[in-house]
């Protein structure tokens, strides 16, 4: 139990499924009793009134049958319930119930009955008004400095203030600029009406300034109207608290100061009668309600905040003084007194859970027991000590938490790819330009070892290739279960993806001893798409734009061992050139020579030789280890085409420039089509019209530039993505030859992997420009630094987008440079150590093989017949 857990003096439970707020609980000698003492009045959107005078024969009891003294269904939702003067000729206390079209008045009275049926009470109809208006919320009080009775005002939810002088309805009011409600309160010091609008602002208007106003009621007249009737309704002053709020109070316990106290969703606010704001409170918790009472010290308030968190607490002025956990969240408090004890706590959840409660603690009843004195012996502890470290060193040198053969002997995942096309294809909704476009079918089987609960299956691809589904539901109730889906895979747009890699996911929850819930887990299962879903044999072509060379350690091999189905073996001549022709339009050659062990991949674009190359390089050591060859290798002696791979960056980053530029021309436009709607609006609402002033024409044609505009963003968004996607290609070629080049471990490619390709998707929020830029800073900076003084520059926490990519090439390049004069690339805690650069020592004798070398990789490139005889 908590120490400081509200003291339980009386709850009660209300209704079944009923719902509450902060309008329906009021505290009050609602039946005018000779003793002075307050009832609960409780009412519901169930349309039910209730209330109750609590006499607990023990602390903490609940509810007895003679507590509760009525109990009415008014057959109509209780917005609000109020006590006061409400009768005209008594000043006897009479209950206000507000309803959403109904304002109703009731006098609420207590006969004596006979011993064995206790006192009888009876609820009387007064009067009642039915509103024009949907009704929102109410305050009263004594509107006009009139004394003796309390008048009412109602806020409809369309912004109108109706005030009623007890049984007549006195005037309504518009307010101004307004759309939506907010709390009301009436402040008797300053005569004046307080509200917070939709503009998060407190808003202060004068009963004077409301009573000799323009009469909504004639707001519709015709325009006979004698334009000199009434006055404009203007504000008193106004507030900006920046926030919306959740309630509003007005606190005067003496004649000399008064305040008035906001809560808005997360801040405190107390308020001088004039706007000033005396001072606010930060809170770091989401309130729910809020009741300033009197403090003992002179000159400050007390206030009770109850917040989501089933928390109430109070404030002296800005200073906590007291929390205290309730059972329930509170949505209306309020502090009375019930049987003659002072100050009781009553609140009220919007599910009918009412308790009176008040603040203490509970005496600490538990004593530690004596502890065995002994000796301690430090041999043992210092021995215990380190086969506990050891133990600890043993766990985080593992990979997880769980073993991985139990996580995996969970779940089971395997992918099959249908090695033929689907008979009928799946295609639907594609934009690639050949007639039929294929499908191929992937099968996903999950089986489980143990029970599971809330397996979720998703399937992902690059784009633009799509799926037909990609979200699996499934429940393994018993072990040992199989579970099967298919679906099919085809390409949805005319360009090429950047990857043919797919990815099945899947997350559950595995139950436990300890956690019947389930502790949740993911397994993943990656799968590879055949090159033909993409790509269809094609006439090959001995020059190209772009072209690269990959070097073997092993004879050629025939290219119609390798590619299958992208060639016929009668071509007896054409065995060592085959040529690609993908659906989104791009064509790729691919060369073998005869007598080197060389592969050549050329093209018109840049970025369409990855896929070929990857698939290749792929082929080539599946083919040798089927062979038996261990020591298969490939590699690159050119130079890395860092300037093709900057053109593509450059077209990239400047879509997104573009697309800032549309978006920003976009939202000038809109800004000015909502201004020439609202003198549009202005004019026709004028009662004496006006020419329009060819307002309509600048409308009509601001309206053609925003719906232009808007075409122009979603057509650069498409072109960006597409840019994104051969970038992403682009980049993993340029890994791909640098790897090759430098001969770099799996682990090493990696690093530059999450280096170039950190992102998914490229918005204009975070994009690949700046991203990129960070993460090869941070490499220069720490593995491929050169001195200490390079790690002593400090990058840039926040990334924005550039203003030119000569920054990022720059990086790209000098990356390049620091691999080639041999810096190694890691992850290691000591990465930030200065490193040495291995500066290769060039001797005469290699000055000129090197330049033997470059000459003849020139050649070559000049004439690729030289290398490939009998293409």
């Amino acid at each position: 139990m908590s120490l400081f857990k509200a003291r339980d003096w009386w709850s009660t439970i209300l209704g079944d499924k009923e719902e509450f707020d902060q309008g329906c609980l009021c505290l009050a000698n609602v039946d005018n009793s000779g003793n002075g003492q307050d009832k609960v009045i409780v009412g519901s959107f169930m349309g039910y009134l209730r209330i109750f005078s609590p006499h607990p024969a023990k602390t903490g009891d609940g509810a007895q049958a003679e507590d509760l003294l009525l109990e009415v269904d008014l057959r109509d939702p209780v917005l609000q319930v109020e006590v006061g003067k409400f009768v005209s000729g008594t000043e006897m206390l009479h209950l206000a119930v507000l309803h959403s079209r109904k304002l109703c008045v009731y006098s609420v009275s207590g006969t004596l009955g006979n011993v064995e049926h206790g006192n009888q009470y009876q609820m009387k109809l007064m009067y009642e008004h039915n509103l024009q208006r949907t009704a929102c919320n109410m305050t009263y009080g004594s509107f006009g400095g009139v004394k003796g009775r309390d008048l009412i005002c109602i806020q409809s939810v369309d912004g109108m203030l109706m005030v009623f002088e007890q049984e007549s309805y006195a005037f309504g009011r518009f307010l101004p600029g307004f759309l939506l409600p907010g709390p009301l309160a009436y402040s008797s010091r300053t005569d004046s009406f307080l509200t917070v609008s939709s503009c998060r602002q407190v808003e202060s208007y004068k009963y004077q300034v409301l009573a000799f106003a323009t009469d909504a009621d004639k707001r519709q007249e015709t325009e006979q109207q004698k334009l000199g009737s009434g006055k404009r309704l203007v504000v008193d002053w106004t507030l900006n608290i920046g926030e919306q709020a959740l309630d509003i109070c007005i606190v005067s316990f003496n004649q000399s100061a008064s305040s008035v106290f906001v809560l808005g969703e997360r801040n405190f606010f107390c308020l001088k009668d004039n706007g000033q704001i005396r001072f606010m409170k930060k809170l770091d918790w989401s309130p729910s309600c809020f009741l300033p009472y009197c403090s003992v010290s002179e000159g400050t308030i007390n206030t009770l905040i109850g917040n989501h968190n089933n928390m109430l607490h109070i404030y002296q002025d800005v200073t906590l003084k007291w929390a205290t956990q309730l059972p329930h969240i509170p949505v209306a408090v309020r502090v009375g007194c019930l049987h003659d004890l002072k100050g009781v706590i009553v609140t009220l959840s919007d599910d009918g859970h009412l308790q009176c409660s008040y603040l203490g603690t509970d005496p600490s009843l538990f004593q530690a027991p004596n502890v065995e004195s002994r000796e301690v012996n430090y041999d043992e502890l210092d021995v215990e000590m380190k086969e506990l470290q050891k133990i600890i060193k043993d766990v985080n040198k593992s990979q997880g938490v769980w073993p991985m053969t139990e996580r995996e002997d969970d779940l089971n995942v395997s992918v099959v790819v249908s090695p033929n096309f689907d008979s009928v294809s799946q295609a639907t909704d594609v934009e690639v330009g050949t007639d039929l476009v294929p499908s191929v079918t992937v099968k996903v089987t999950l089986q489980n070892r143990v029970i599971l609960q809330k397996a979720k299956l998703s399937v992902y691809v690059q784009s633009p290739l799509e799926l037909t589904c990609d979200q699996f539901t499934f429940e393994f109730m018993t072990p040992d279960l199989t579970r099967t889906v298919s679906f099919s895979v085809y390409l949805k747009r005319s360009y090429t993806p950047s990857e043919l890699e797919g990815n099945a996911v899947v997350s559950y929850y595995r139950p436990t001893d300890r956690n019947p819930d389930g502790i949740p887990r993911v397994i993943q299962c990656k799968f590879r798409l055949p090159l033909k879903l993409i790509c269809l044999p094609g006439q090959p072509s001995k020059t190209a734009s772009h072209k690269i060379t990959i070097d073997t350690n092993k004879s050629p091999v025939s290219l119609l061992s390798l590619f299958p189905g992208f060639a016929s073996e009668s071509d007896d001549d054409q065995v060592n050139v085959m040529g690609f022709h993908f659906l989104g339009g791009a064509r790729v050659t691919l060369l073998a020579s005869k007598t080197s062990q060389r592969y050549r991949i050329q093209s018109e674009q840049f970025e369409d030789l990855w896929l070929i190359t990857n698939e290749l390089i792929l082929r080539l050591q599946e083919y040798f280890e089927k062979q038996g060859v261990k020591d298969f290798a490939c590699s690159f002696s050119g130079s890395v085409p860092l300037q093709e791979y900057f053109e593509l960056i450059d077209h990239h980053f400047e879509l997104r420039i573009n697309g800032e530029k549309l978006e920003e021309l976009l939202s000038q436009r809109a800004v000015q089509f909502r201004a020439i709607q609202r003198r549009l609006l202005a004019r026709f609402k004028d009662k004496t019209p006006a020419p329009l002033q060819h307002l309509d024409t600048l409308l009509d044609g601001t309206y053609k530039q925003v719906i232009a505009l808007a075409d122009a963003v979603e057509e650069n968004q498409g072109n960006l993505f597409q840019s994104f996607t051969r970038l992403k290609s682009a980049t993993h070629l340029v890994i791909l030859l640098i790897g090759l080049w430098q001969k770099l471990s799996a682990d090493q490619v990696a690093i530059l992997e999450a280096a170039f390709l950190p992102l998914q998707e490229d918005t204009q929020e975070l994009g690949w420009e700046e991203t990129v830029d960070a993460a090869i800073s941070h490499l220069l900076k720490t593995c491929l630094s050169k001195s200490s003084k390079e790690q002593a520059l400090n990058l840039n926490s926040q990334l924005n987008i550039p203003k030119d990519t000569s920054q990022l090439k720059k990086h790209i390049t000098l990356l390049c440079d620091r691999l080639a004069k041999g810096g190694r690339l890691c992850l290691s805690t000591d990465a930030a150590a200065p490193q040495t650069m291995v500066m290769p020592v060039m001797t005469t004798h290699m000055l000129l093989k090197r330049d033997q070398r470059k000459h003849q990789r020139t050649l070559q490139e000049a004439e690729p017949e030289n290398i490939l005889e009998g293409c």
